[in-house]
């Protein structure tokens, strides 16, 4: 039997130091066991949201972990993509594989200082879930977007209500246009039976 943290471990998550622990001990194994073997497909619902949103690049990739999002960003063209995680291990593992042009360690419920900010697009899949980041590290986001940059932010179904995140993107104003949001699985059916229907929001905007 793995050893190997789980999703349920993932949503257990309360502080910068227990998600760095988790995912350096989960980093080498993400890709294949969870990924593959849980059916993880949010990050391609997120690519191709960003897509269907006429997103361009230069792309800032937020929770980018192992990679996943920027897989299915170089996949459908997208370049100059890069991304900033919590987990240096996760960035290691993302850095193999060539697909980002910078891989910075960050945290996102802090002001995050880029050289290359702002982007044209913002993405992030997973790191609104459950455990994880609450609706006021969006301001840190907004900040590094560039005036019409496409965002798609992925936020857990059941966080999305409990902490609110409706108030939080009212509160934005007219500093952000054209909010839709729609529900999306994160997982397909290889998932565990007790995650297999859990959901996400896709939020999708501008930034003005």
């Amino acid at each position: 039997m793995s050893d190997d943290p789980d999703v349920n471990d993932a949503y257990a998550l309360s502080s910068p130091e227990d998600v760095k622990a988790l995912y350096r001990t989960w980093s080498h194994s993400y890709d294949t066991a969870f990924h593959d073997g849980q059916g993880y497909q949010l990050p391609r619902e997120v690519a191709a949201a960003f897509i269907a949103a006429g997103g361009a690049g230069p792309v800032l990739d937020v929770g980018a972990g192992t990679g996943l999002v920027g897989d299915h960003l170089q996949a459908m063209n997208i370049g100059l993509v890069d991304g900033i995680d919590l987990s240096e291990d996760m960035l290691r593992v993302a850095g193999m594989k060539g697909t980002y042009r910078g891989l910075y360690p960050r945290d996102v419920t802090e002001p995050l200082h880029l050289l290359d900010a702002p982007y044209a697009g913002i993405v992030s899949a997973g790191t609104f879930t459950l455990g994880h980041v609450g609706p006021g590290a969006l301001r840190n986001l907004i900040d590094v977007a560039a005036p019409g940059a496409v965002c798609v932010i992925s936020v857990n179904t059941a966080h999305y209500k409990t902490a609110a995140f409706d108030a939080a993107f009212a509160a934005f104003g007219d500093e952000i246009i054209d909010l839709k949001t729609r529900k999306v699985r994160i997982y397909d059916d290889r998932a565990d039976e007790g995650h297999r229907n859990d959901t996400a929001q896709l939020a999708v905007f501008r930034r003005t």
